[in-house]
């Protein structure tokens, strides 16, 4: 179903769900504004939440990438705490880069922050309250919750709501909002990307291109095939053409989607006779069994606006 485009038959089918949902998740926001549930504060680090409105696309990872890595430059001790959707443990489970763990243990979202934060420490459970006290007891001062927007429980210092725009304006599940978009002005800061104004504003852009060999390759000229389980497929598939490739052929699955060996084979197949490289993007090759893609790695520049970061202790 596209979320993006105008309303169809199937949205208004869906409508009376979206009604239900939106009774549910307003409920529960208003729990928290009566004060009848309170967000539990940790002592001893300051708190940072990234989220979004929407499910999926907002490009919400680059940005706790962003912020990690540069809370790591002012001094801090991060950590970073995340669901880890789509793990098929469910303990509470810390890594670093040093020792990444099978991407079904972790998610490929945490995977890849780690890989990309070298300084950083990810925790990873479904209860973010016990993450952060386990966190702060191994000495993290500054804690970045992922994807925590609508995670209430957790007192947040700095509330940051990548916008990621509304769809088609619906809830779940005849579109893709969490929540009205009313929901917006609980954030303390609103990052706004690829001219979408807010209190930071961002370029999220395509940096590098990482050949199977590890090497900075350009995609200018070149056929692709690309192979993609995001939940935006369109998206990058506009910044490979902006990058000048001919998208000659596509292999796209749901967000997280866990590839297998004969879809990988199936992908390579038309690459190969096609003559054209196989392209993914940096979650997705977390989760392809053997990653033999060339490979998109997203950045973030930052171009007007002060990061929600305390200043630190390089001052």
């Amino acid at each position: 179903m596209n979320w993006y485009g105008p309303p169809t038959l199937l949205t208004w089918l869906l409508a009376p769900l979206a009604l239900l949902y939106g009774l549910i998740i307003r409920a529960w926001h208003l729990m928290f504004e009566l004060g009848l549930r309170r967000p539990v504060r940790i002592e001893g680090a300051t708190v940072v939440s990234v989220g979004n409105l929407v499910v999926g696309g907002a490009g919400k990872t680059p940005v706790v990438m962003h912020l990690a890595n540069e809370a790591v430059r002012r001094g801090f001790k991060v950590a970073v705490l995340s669901r880890g959707y789509g793990r098929t443990a469910n303990t509470l489970r810390s890594f670093t880069s040093a020792e990444l763990p099978p991407v079904n243990e972790v998610g490929d979202e945490p995977r890849l922050i780690a890989r990309r934060c070298p300084g950083v420490t990810l925790w990873v459970g479904a209860d973010r309250v016990a993450l952060a006290r386990a966190a702060v007891t191994q000495g993290a001062d500054l804690l970045i919750l992922d994807d925590g927007f609508q995670h209430r429980r957790l007192a947040r210092d700095f509330d940051v709501l990548v916008d990621g725009g509304v769809g088609n304006g619906w809830l779940l599940p005849a579109g893709p909002l969490r929540e009205p978009a009313s929901g917006r002005q609980r954030a303390t800061h609103v990052w706004g990307r690829d001219g979408v104004a807010g209190d930071v504003e961002a370029r999220h852009l395509i940096s590098r291109v990482r050949s199977p060999e590890g090497d900075a390759v350009t995609l200018q000229g070149r056929s692709v095939v690309l192979l993609l389980g995001v939940a935006r497929p369109e998206l990058v598939e506009k910044s490979v053409r902006v990058l000048g490739a001919a998208v000659t052929g596509r292999h796209f699955h749901p967000d997280h989607h866990v590839f297998t060996l004969v879809e990988l084979a199936a992908a390579r197949s038309e690459a190969a006779r096609k003559g054209a490289w196989l392209v993914t993007t940096e979650k997705d090759a977390e989760r392809l069994p053997e990653c033999s893609a060339y490979v998109l790695v997203l950045e973030v520049e930052v171009t007007r606006g002060e990061l929600p970061l305390p200043r630190g202790r390089d001052g």
